[in-house]
């Protein structure tokens, strides 16, 4: 079964993506549930294959960004937007399960499913991210620190001005948080699932 934007998001991996580990991390990600989780649990693409669309299309978020931004050349290779743009939300695969509840509907009670979260490897969100990348495939500095911030605000630890200092130094980690904000409410809430970027 193809789940939405599967192949789509394979054809860009391929293409892009070649450093050495990269099959084996998308071999990773096919065994996984990465192609049928949700991106979230009643937010955006609460839905069967929701993370792979999110990733698709944070990707080309990610990649207009680049090209308004550096309009007489990126600095950042194909590879490396595809990198963040494709796999920041790796940390969501098998993270999600699937269960039943009841829901009054027209009067009668029905049973119907919701995601709830399975955490496993609780290691935090863009680091969980950074950490499965590495067990196959070395990133780049600014990738890490990108895919790691990537949640801007949410990922800020009190008292600690890391993200700040990221955002100062590695100006592709402003895009792809951005990117991700984008994506998540621009493209997902309105079409719920179809993707205009």
């Amino acid at each position: 079964m193809n789940y939405m934007g599967k192949d789509e998001f394979i054809e860009i991996y391929q293409r892009h993506i070649t450093r050495r580990g990269a099959d084996k991390l998308l071999d990773w990600l096919t065994k996984s549930d990465f192609f049928t989780a949700p991106a979230s649990t009643r937010f955006h693409l609460a839905e069967e294959g929701g993370l792979c669309l999110h990733s698709v299309n944070v990707y080309k978020r990610l990649k207009t960004l680049m090209e308004r931004e550096y309009p007489e050349g990126c600095p950042y290779s194909d590879e490396a937007v595809a990198v963040c743009g494709l796999l920041h939300d790796v940390c969501k695969a098998n993270y999600y399960k699937q269960e039943m509840r009841n829901v009054k509907i027209n009067g009668s009670w029905e049973q119907k499913p919701f995601y709830t979260v399975d955490e496993q490897i609780p290691y935090g969100h863009g680091e969980k991210s950074v950490f499965i990348i590495e067990r196959f495939m070395r990133l780049k500095l600014d990738e890490a620190i990108s895919i790691r911030y990537h949640m801007g605000g949410f990922a800020a630890v009190p008292g600690d001005y890391s993200m700040s200092k990221a955002f100062e130094q590695y100006p592709a980690a402003v895009l792809l948080h951005t990117a991700d904000l984008m994506a998540t409410y621009l493209d997902e809430q309105e079409t719920r699932g179809q993707s205009f970027a």
